[in-house]
């Protein structure tokens, strides 16, 4: 049993995976504050699926019931063909949430993020608006700049700041080094419904290029996906969006369906994210008082449903070792790799092998992704604790 009374803990992110370890490091007794870099609570981004051992952190959070009520709720899904014809029709599953009958749960990125976040409570501290700019290390702590806050010292710091974190690139070095090319780039965007999708989502394949939207509701507004296929990975500024809808815009003309509708309110879309199909693979995830957790130190691939899962699981299993270490932090972190780290390279493994295999002929030959879920065996972190 460790006293994480007084033990304060930096948490860089206020996403899925920042906002699952600060609850957890909050619960089991540490002072946390969460920086991140946007002015609020990132709006928009595509749907999630909380699946596998997920779903028994959220059960514990207290909030799975929350997120079922909240889910997407999809009644089936649609792909059509260039005119617009309808080529495929199902309504047992669909091509992002998988099976009606799994108990996996699909819900909308910024839906999760705001259950997360009122789950955290009043007790985590938030700083909006401001990154770390630099980490300096002692036997004692860390000492942390900021670019706006003045300078602070921490027992611990997590990165939870996604693919490009910059956590990751001060505590190991450059991202290049860890980033493995998966082959080609998705956006997601919140547009007007103007297709009138009602709790339904329809898709367009045209060889290396691709369209889809996703409807909850007539009168709400909708989420569109654009992506292409690209042997070699493309430079481009990843806070650059305007380019990146250049780029995008670039790529798929030519295409039909409502794809030049969905381009023209890409250019005004309230929320806009842009990025490869990539991994981060690194030989290890912490860096004596520094960790990275979900994307920033393993991301799988944000094609195939199981970032989000593996991003909430392994924030429990995290937020759990730095409780148990009896104050010896780092040790607490080395001991959440030993925990997680095969789980994270099957799951790797899994989206690398879906990645390279071709998949079934004809319009419905989809992957379900429920099948690629990885099990984790949880302790039960609040009873070690106590």
């Amino acid at each position: 049993m460790s006293d994480a009374s007084g033990r304060r803990i930096l948490v860089s992110g206020a996403s899925v995976a920042g906002l699952t370890v600060a609850y957890w490091l909050n619960r089991l007794g540490f002072q946390v504050t969460v920086v991140e870099v946007s002015a609020g609570l990132r709006p928009g981004g595509q749907a999630l699926d909380v699946r596998g051992p997920a779903l028994r952190v959220a059960e514990g959070m207290g909030i799975l019931d929350e997120i079922r009520e909240r889910s997407t709720r999809l009644r089936g899904m649609s792909v059509v063909d260039r005119t617009g014809e309808e080529i495929f029709q199902t309504t047992e599953r669909t091509l992002t949430g998988g099976r009606f009958d799994a108990p996996d749960v699909e819900i909308l990125r910024d839906d999760l993020v705001g259950v997360l976040h009122a789950a955290a409570g009043e007790h985590v501290r938030y700083v909006f608006g401001d990154r770390i700019t630099a980490l300096r290390q002692d036997e004692l702590g860390v000492e942390v700049t900021f670019e706006s806050a003045a300078p602070a010292r921490f027992d611990f710091v997590v990165g939870a700041d996604g693919m490009h974190s910059g956590v990751r690139r001060l505590a190991f070095g450059p991202e290049q080094q860890f980033l493995r090319y998966l082959g080609g780039y998705v956006a997601v965007m919140t547009i007007p419904n103007f297709t009138g999708l009602d709790r339904w989502q329809t898709f367009h394949i045209d060889e290396n290029v691709g369209a889809g939207i996703i409807g909850l509701g007539r009168d709400e507004e909708a989420r569109a996906y654009l992506g292409f296929q690209s042997d070699e990975p493309i430079e481009y500024d990843f806070r650059d969006a305007s380019s990146q809808k250049q780029l995008l815009t670039d790529r798929v003309k030519g295409m039909g369906w409502v794809v030049p509708q969905i381009v023209e309110l890409m250019r005004d879309a309230s929320s806009f994210h842009f990025d490869s199909r990539s991994q981060v693979v690194m030989e290890r995830w912490t860096h004596g008082r520094v960790t990275l957790v979900g994307d920033a130190g393993y991301a799988v691939s944000l094609t195939t449903g199981q970032g989000t899962s593996i991003a909430m699981t392994c924030a429990y299993v995290l937020a759990g070792e730095l409780a148990s270490a009896a104050n010896d932090l780092a040790a607490g972190a080395i001991r959440y790799e030993q925990e997680v780290r095969d789980y994270v390279l099957r799951s790797q493994a899994a989206a690398r092998k879906l990645n390279d295999e071709e998949t079934e002929e004809g319009p419905g030959g989809f992957t379900d992704f429920g099948e690629l879920v990885e099990d984790l065996a949880l302790k039960d972190y609040l009873a070690v604790t106590g």
